[in-house]
């Protein structure tokens, strides 16, 4: 099962990034998102009972966090509270192209990629979503929420047809339960239909939901 041990970590195109390669003739493309002051190293846990037909690359996010690790926004004293769109956009648009020129560079289709992301990482895969929603193939938003300054963006729908996976802790104090439970109600309006699970945890994931994430990413 994949762990830290059994990857490898890469540089590519001026990312940093931890890939576990799969043997698999038709694998498919898993992006793994870490929150705030993570890195490469951080999801992992979560990929332990995943199929090996997946090809996975965990990229680090390109900001320096205070005071350790790695954010997907700039450290921008005028930026402190929830990301918002506006503030992660750049990385989105980072992370599309890597995702693209490194999927050529490797031989994986990646017209249609799986994404899974915690916290401000689950923030980053909702964007993702919302913006290229033809090349999500399954998505994981884990202890996340969906940022402020999408609202034009969600009146389009642009989720319909899309099953998405929401995990959150009800005890969760970094990401309060009704700030998730209103993020969901923006996916539904955006047209997704949502495997919502909730676990009596604090900023991370409970096991019954560990388990249901493992389900869904495995069909």
């Amino acid at each position: 099962m994949p762990t830290v041990t059994d990857t490898k970590l890469i540089t590519f195109g001026g990312w940093t990034l931890r890939v576990r390669e799969s043997q698999s003739a038709n694998p498919r493309l898993l992006v793994l998102l870490h929150g705030w002051t993570g890195d490469e190293n951080s999801m992992w846990l979560f990929t332990r009972r995943l199929s090996p037909a997946f090809w996975m690359i965990a990229p680090r996010a390109p900001h320096a966090a205070d005071p350790a690790g790695f954010s997907w926004r700039r450290l921008d004293s005028a930026s402190f509270g929830f990301p918002t769109f506006e503030t992660l956009s750049p990385s989105v648009d980072g992370l599309i192209k890597l995702i693209d020129e490194y999927s050529a560079s490797v031989g994986v289709d990646a017209a249609q990629f799986n994404v899974m992301g915690f916290s401000q990482g689950a923030a980053m895969a909702n964007i993702l979503a919302m913006l290229h929603p033809n090349r999500i193939r399954r998505m994981a938003v884990l202890a996340g929420f969906v940022p402020s300054g999408l609202e034009g963006v969600i009146s389009k729908k642009p989720l319909t047809g899309k099953d998405i996976f929401v995990a959150h802790g009800t005890q969760d104090q970094i990401i309060p339960l009704d700030r998730a439970q209103a993020s969901l109600a923006l996916l539904e309006q955006a047209g997704a239909h949502v495997n919502w699970c909730e676990d009596n945890v604090g900023h991370k994931l409970g096991t019954s939901c560990l388990h249901k994430l493992e389900d869904y990413m495995n069909l």
